[in-house]
């Protein structure tokens, strides 16, 4: 910075403008003092030679014999034609030396003109650096945050897999008392099949197989879903803790087998008749012919203590009447209900 400075002030001050040095003030009175010293050196060499040509005058007066000497003598002498010569290479070099500083002094404003810009560049350079430290620093607060979270799944997924073994080895371990079947198994559910048991602990070869659906939740809780299909049980969803899950299972079955009797006999006119069985209702719905549809209503303990009653038939969407129908015996059964409507020719 002191090089570049000392040759501006050397070659123009006005170019101390364009280097933009916050400390040009400084220099001001340094100017000041400098071009006053230039002119009294300049009054000095006037006064100089003014001296040197009163001297040689009074010289040349010393010198002549008489003031008609001093008058026709040649003043001042012709100078020699050698010192001429030297006198204009001289010149000559002192202008070409004038031309190569002008030369060196717009050289050195270009420079300084470049220096400035390459300034300006190196500071938006650092800027942008700076801002791609910010951007990197904040990747890096993402990313340690990324792989908590990653590490946190991973330790969530290696916990439900030691849930899913361990569920496995429970399934293995109760298929051969429970009579329980695993039809399908991924990391949210498991689809069952049950056999339903009798009284005496034997498995019923009437019914139909159960299937259940066991969903999990991230809370350690399940969702245990019942799948009607021909069984003929009423379709439930039971929640509760993982730990509750074998009870209500157990539920589940306990509830099928209660119901074998019945549910047995649907699921075998399901062969004969085109039937339809409602368990919320507790409705059976017969469909004789595309036109005439009857609905049998079954009693709660059937058919133990319960009896079905027949609610209604229905032609072509509209009620008719049931009070000529005769049936053989006043308690019928599921079948005998559904062989009396289809031989019947009231209906």
């Amino acid at each position: 910075m002191a090089t570049v400075q000392s040759v501006l002030e050397r070659c123009d001050p006005a170019f101390l403008d364009l280097y933009g040095d916050p400390e040009q003030s400084e220099y001001v009175e340094a100017d000041r003092m400098l071009l006053q010293l230039i002119d009294n050196r300049r009054i000095k060499k006037v006064l100089w030679r003014q001296m040197s040509v009163f001297d040689s005058m009074l010289s040349d007066l010393e010198g002549s014999d008489s003031l008609q000497q001093l008058l026709t003598q040649s003043f001042p002498p012709k100078p020699d034609s050698k010192a001429c010569s030297r006198w204009k290479v001289l010149i000559d070099g002192l202008l070409t030396r004038e031309e190569q500083i002008v030369s060196k002094r717009l050289r050195l404003v270009h420079l300084v003109k470049e220096l400035t810009e390459k300034k300006h560049q190196s500071k938006k350079l650092e800027m942008a650096l700076q801002k791609s430290y910010n951007a990197l620093h904040v990747c890096d607060g993402q990313l340690a945050i990324l792989k908590a979270e990653s590490e946190a799944a991973v330790n969530f997924l290696d916990k439900w897999q030691k849930v899913a073994e361990e569920l496995r080895g429970c399934t293995s371990a109760t298929k051969d008392l429970m009579q329980t079947k695993l039809l399908q198994s991924n990391q949210s559910e498991h689809v069952v099949e049950q056999r339903p048991l009798l009284a005496g602990g034997q498995v019923s070869n009437d019914l139909l197989p159960l299937r259940l659906s066991v969903i999990w939740c991230p809370d350690d809780r399940f969702k245990l879903q019942v799948n009607q299909g021909k069984a003929g049980l009423e379709e439930n969803c039971m929640k509760g803790r993982l730990s509750e899950l074998p009870a209500a299972m157990l539920e589940v079955r306990q509830c099928y087998s209660s119901q074998g009797d019945m549910l047995g006999e649907i699921q075998t006119l399901h062969s004969s008749f085109a039937i339809d069985w409602r368990p919320a209702q507790k409705l059976l719905v017969y469909l004789k012919t595309a036109s005439v549809v009857c609905s049998l209503e079954v009693e709660e303990g059937y058919p133990r203590t319960g009896h079905v009653c027949l609610v209604s038939i229905r032609r072509d969407a509209q009620p008719i009447d049931t009070s000529m129908l005769q049936p053989p015996k006043k308690k019928m059964s599921l079948t005998e209900w559904l062989v009396f409507l289809s031989t019947s020719p009231l209906v």
